[in-house]
Formats: C-alpha cells, structure tokens, sequence
C-alpha cells in the first residue's frame, strides 16, 4: 500500500493524467469537471473537490480510483475556469454555496447527472468529496440524493438549521482528523449523534494527530499514514456497497 501511495504522489507531481476536461452547463452557466472512464460497467464515484475548486489534486485521486477499477466524474460547484488561490477568495465562492443550499443541490445533481450521460452508471454510484467537497456530499445525503452510499474526507460536518438525515437511504463514511482545528471533534460527535438517530447507517473513523485536509499531497497537513489508512477504508466501502 505504501508504494501505492509513492506513485500517487509521483502521478501528481508529474501530471500524467488521462481522463478529459468535460464543460457542462447549468441553469445557464457553464461548469468544467473532469471525466475518467475504465469500463463501461464499472461502478461510478461522483468525487467533489475541495475549497480550491477543481484542479490537478482532485484528478489525481480520479486517477487513482480509474486504478481500482472505478469510473469516475469530478465535479465543478464554482464555475469553469473559477479556481481560486487567495484564501479570500475560497472563502467567497464556498461561502456563497453554504448560504443557498438548494443551489448547491442542484449542481450536485447535475453533475451526477452529467456523469451519467457520459456513460456512467448512476444506480450504481458512490458520492464522495474533500474538505468542502465533504460538506456537499452530506448535503446530497439529507437531500435524499439517490446513491449507494456517501464519503467525506475532512469535510464539514454541521447540519444546517432546518436539516435532517430523515431523507438518506444510503450509508455515511466520515474520515476525519483528531487535531482538525476547523472542524473539531464535537461536530464529529453531534453528527454521530444525528445518523443514529435518523437510524442511517453509518461508520465514523478519526485519526490521531491527523489536522484538517490530511489527505492533500505536497501540502504541509499531509499526513501519509492518516491518508493511507482512510484511502483503504474509502476501498472497503466501495467494495461493500456497489455491485463491482
């Protein structure tokens, strides 16, 4: 697993990738995600980016799953060619979405959508996503998004006033880090509190010493062990939950 590991890093730096940038459109306004097809019958991963938008990070963990036999379609919630690099400005479009969560939904569903006109199997998909992307993946959950199951890694974890998991027929993987400072632990635990009371299915893994974005290669809160140990989790959930 550990050299597995190496060559992502090694896939990243170099860029080797091999899927292709795909523009859609949504209520009027285009979008930029990135599809990667193996197979025409394999499972679909639905994977959100993080607060930076979609960049070569997120294609890279497509990559990485068209390898364990997964088609894959990245979404775009900000808009082609809207990539922010300024903390501000990541702040402003994240922020923007947390305020109108029905247009969060929507694109949600679109991409989904777009992945399956493409070719990809959408009754047999799993929605996962990083950081922001982990909060737009439970927002789908307490929508109702139709799914074989929903992962975040490091996301937000807070339930918005007025939500519930009441609508979610599909199980939760949360992947999180003890030492997330951004999302602490007792978000974590009101979430868990939340799933089982909602009677959803659901498994909750922390890892010690591990901050926020622990996944994020060449990034100074990388951490190798955290991230390779909730990659395998990542696999045993798809394994468990789509029909392969």
């Amino acid at each position: 697993m550990k050299n597995w590991f190496a060559w992502a890093i090694v896939l990243f730096s170099t860029q080797a990738l091999a899927g292709n940038d795909v523009v859609y459109e949504v209520n009027g306004a285009e979008y930029e995600g990135y599809w990667s097809k193996v197979d025409s019958n394999a499972p679909l991963v639905l994977l959100v980016h993080d607060w930076d938008g979609l960049t070569d990070y997120e294609k890279t963990r497509v990559e990485m799953l068209n390898q364990r036999g997964y088609n894959v379609f990245a979404a775009d919630l900000f808009g082609k060619g809207v990539r922010p690099t300024k903390v501000e400005d990541k702040r402003q479009h994240t922020g923007e979405l947390y305020k109108d969560r029905q247009k969060l939904r929507t694109l949600m569903q679109a991409s989904l959508e777009k992945a399956g006109a493409l070719g990809g199997n959408t009754d047999n998909v799993v929605v996962m996503g990083y950081c922001f992307g982990g909060a737009a993946v439970l927002e789908s959950a307490r929508a109702g998004m139709n799914a074989k199951g929903f992962v975040t890694f490091h996301g937000g974890l807070k339930t918005p006033p007025g939500q519930s998991y009441d609508n979610t027929t599909a199980p939760i993987l949360v992947l999180h880090g003890t030492a997330d400072t951004a999302i602490p632990m007792d978000q974590f635990a009101t979430l868990a509190n939340e799933l089982e009371s909602a009677k959803v299915p659901h498994q909750m893994i922390t890892y010690s010493g591990a901050p926020h974005a622990f996944t994020v290669f060449d990034s100074d809160r990388y951490r190798e062990d955290a991230d390779r140990k909730s990659w395998y989790e990542f696999q045993a959930f798809l394994a468990e939950n789509t029909q392969q």
